[in-house]
């Protein structure tokens, strides 16, 4: 991915969101762009007019933390918009590549024994182990009998984002699939910023861009976001409709990696569903088993 164009196209869509009053800036009548002009951001940023211009152009590379904290804040970015902005001054400079680990791929990545076995150990909920691509790398039995239509598609690993925009069942399995599809593209884009050099992810962007135009949309809205905690709804072509919590947790031993657990509230219907799930799941696996058990 070209970063001049990912910074500027980045700056140019955080800029329109912004409207003049809520930085307390008239209207006026006679505006051409949507939200700010480049010299109201400038004049926020406390930088000249000719110096933002060239930053908007993409030329990051060498601008101090300072002036990005304060570009950052003329723009009222987020959290996870602020980091992206410094990520991408880092692929700018060349350094990102030299500052993130080193990662394997999805294809060369495999589990350890240890992991399996705490995936394994979470009995009550869906369990696994994604990358910002969102492969599915590791689960234990709920979660892959809750991505069940996920793992039924005959790409491996199996990945949320080619199911979500490439299979219709994904509209039936996500009752807000509008969110859902944003919130994939996101994590998507941000992990783009950490990470400019992955070619698997160059390679899933450009198949999902080709084949869903609502992808692609979403692409070049270049939103970002950090995803670690809260509430998402399902309908599982099982067990029926699901409200689950989700907490996401960054792999210390797996530089990249992240470990995501879903719960429902106890005494619930969902929980009563989860725990259906799971003797399904435990039904399929047996009758899977059973061929094999009685061949010996």
């Amino acid at each position: 991915m070209d970063n001049r164009t990912e910074v500027r196209e980045f700056l140019v869509s955080r800029r329109a969101k912004i409207s003049p009053q809520r930085v307390g800036l008239p209207a006026g009548t006679n505006r051409r762009v949507p939200g700010l002009r480049r010299s109201e951001v400038a004049a926020l940023a406390g930088v000249s007019i000719e110096y933002y211009a060239k930053l908007e152009r993409g030329a990051l590379a060498g601008v101090s933390p300072g002036v990005l904290n304060a570009i950052a804040r003329a723009l009222q970015l987020d959290d996870a918009e602020r980091a992206h902005l410094f990520d991408l001054a880092r692929a700018a400079d060349g350094s990102a590549a030299l500052m993130r680990p080193r990662r394997r791929t999805a294809r060369q990545w495999s589990v350890r024994p240890s992991l399996q076995w705490t995936l394994d150990a979470v009995t009550e909920g869906p369990a696994f182990v994604r990358n910002g691509r969102l492969d599915l790398l590791a689960a234990n039995r709920l979660a892959r009998a809750f991505y069940a239509e996920a793992y039924a598609q005959p790409q491996r690993p199996a990945n949320i984002a080619r199911h979500t925009f490439l299979d219709e069942k994904a509209h039936r399995f996500y009752p807000e699939w509008d969110l859902a599809a944003d919130i994939c593209v996101a994590i998507l884009r941000t992990e783009a910023g950490r990470d400019p050099y992955d070619k698997d992810l160059h390679d899933l962007v450009g198949e999902l861009s080709t084949r869903s135009t609502e992808f692609r949309r979403r692409w070049g809205a270049h939103d970002v976001r950090h995803h670690g905690t809260g509430v998402k709804h399902f309908h599982h072509h099982v067990v029926g409709d699901l409200t689950v919590a989700y907490e996401g947790l960054e792999m210390a031993a797996e530089p990249g990696l992240t470990l995501t657990i879903y719960t429902a509230e106890p005494a619930s219907p969902s929980e009563d569903a989860l725990r259906l799930l799971a003797s399904w799941a435990a039904s399929q696996e047996a009758d899977t088993d059973a061929p094999t058990r009685l061949a010996e």
